[in-house]
């Protein structure tokens, strides 16, 4: 009977146990906005909604309203899926659109015609001519480098290609190609691509892992550039100091490995970079990018997979990875990034702006350091996904619009 007494209340203790660790399991829910004292942005329920977050904060965090006014000005309509907008010195916008052409849109909303000298692309799925960016001496060496998926024997992948753009600015000269990623795939998803031009004058590359589930554990393989993050010079050669340029069976010009598909990345005001990859059902995540470190995918990831079932062999936080920032669930579908430091919105700055293809909207969140304390959709009027957002030297946000018929919008200051 003693025997019998002890085991009823060690089973009662190991109960009372439980429900506080579900007590606690649902505290670090990771701290949702009611128990901060601030209301939650209205978002669909979770998909994953037994998956715990690892810290507070790091997803489902405050709505913050800006309470900014603002006039949307729409510069150009008729672009062919339009993938990313970068504004020039003079005002004037660079557009791609994803079936291999870019544009000069003007100042004054004036559509130039195709730019000759562009290669060609496999536009089929997701690929296509996808992001642009103008090099650091732009204002004299005139170059601009843009990324593509390019038909290859066998398949097709992402690479970087660079040229002049002439005086009339009507065509491309000394085309050449500086990157290209391998191996070569014959899929249709998950190319990346973001370019982006760090402090040190190296050039980043985001690259998805093509989607398709044979490939996905290339993500984690070094001698792989499926799922990574690659750092090259303006030449596309290799750093020395990159994290892996030494090792045997890795691939030089990689710099962070473990993602899926990023088509968002931007430096900060601090010189730090960040990303905004998609997840599957649930699982965008928003990662501060360090040398040689692993985020994760497809071993460690939130959400869920399209068909509902949880992702095959992954948890959400495993020893060697790291954490996202910032998740969502349901997602917002991310596409173009970034940090606002102009003059025309003060309100905004030490913000962060994401397209939302899924939210059709400007997600805009507010950040505190390294951590989000608060979260607006912006444009959600206009029903439209947001595929690129970039800063012009007027402190303007241009916004191009994932559509067949896309539009290139100037969002300015309400008078």
């Amino acid at each position: 009977m003693a025997s019998s007494s002890r085991r009823t209340r060690y089973t009662i203790f190991a109960a009372g146990l439980a429900l506080i660790a579900t007590a606690l399991a649902s505290c670090a829910d990771a701290e949702m906005p009611a128990a901060k004292g601030c209301a939650p942005l209205a978002r669909p329920e979770p998909n994953a909604p037994d998956q715990r977050p690892a810290f507070a904060g790091q997803t489902r965090a405050c709505a913050d309203r800006s309470n900014v006014a603002f006039d949307v000005v729409v510069l150009a309509k008729g672009l062919e899926k339009p993938w990313a907008v970068e504004p020039l010195p003079n005002g004037d916008l660079l557009v791609t659109e994803k079936v291999g052409k870019m544009r000069i849109v003007t100042a004054k909303g004036d559509t130039g015609d195709a730019i000759a000298g562009v290669p060609a692309v496999d536009a089929r799925g997701q690929g296509g001519l996808l992001d642009v960016a103008l090099s650091p001496g732009f204002p004299t060496d005139n170059t601009v480098y843009w990324s593509y998926s390019e038909p290859r024997q066998g398949g097709n992948a992402t690479s970087v290609a660079r040229g002049v753009l002439s005086a009339d600015r009507a065509r491309l000269a000394d085309v050449r190609v500086i990157f290209r990623a391998l191996p070569v795939y014959d899929g249709d998803k998950h190319y990346g691509s973001r370019l982006a031009f760090g402090p040190d004058g190296m050039l980043y590359v985001t690259l998805g892992e093509r989607s398709d589930k044979p490939m996905r554990p290339q993500a984690q393989q070094l001698d792989s550039h499926m799922g990574k993050i690659v750092r090259i010079a303006p030449d596309g050669s290799v750093p020395p100091d990159n994290p892996f340029a030494n090792r045997k069976g890795a691939l030089p010009e990689i710099w962070s490995v473990g993602h899926r598909n990023i088509q968002a990345a931007a430096f900060d005001p601090q010189g730090r970079l960040w990303e905004v990859e998609h997840g599957t059902r649930g699982g965008d995540e928003l990662n501060l990018i360090e040398r040689g470190r692993n985020y994760g995918w497809p071993v460690v990831a939130y959400g869920v997979e399209y068909s509902g079932q949880s992702i095959r062999g992954a948890v959400t936080a495993r020893d060697g990875t790291e954490q996202p920032i910032y998740y969502w669930d349901p997602v917002i579908a991310p596409s173009g990034m970034q940090f606002y430091t102009g003059d025309a919105f003060p309100a905004w700055r030490d913000s962060v702006f994401i397209g939302g293809m899924k939210a059709t909207s400007l997600v805009r969140l507010k950040l505190d350091g390294t951590r989000v304390a608060g979260e607006e959709h912006l444009l959600t009027d206009r029903g439209q996904r947001i595929r690129d957002v970039r800063q012009g030297p007027d402190g303007a946000l241009y916004v191009v619009t994932d559509a067949a018929n896309g539009e290139l919008w100037k969002i300015v200051p309400r008078r």
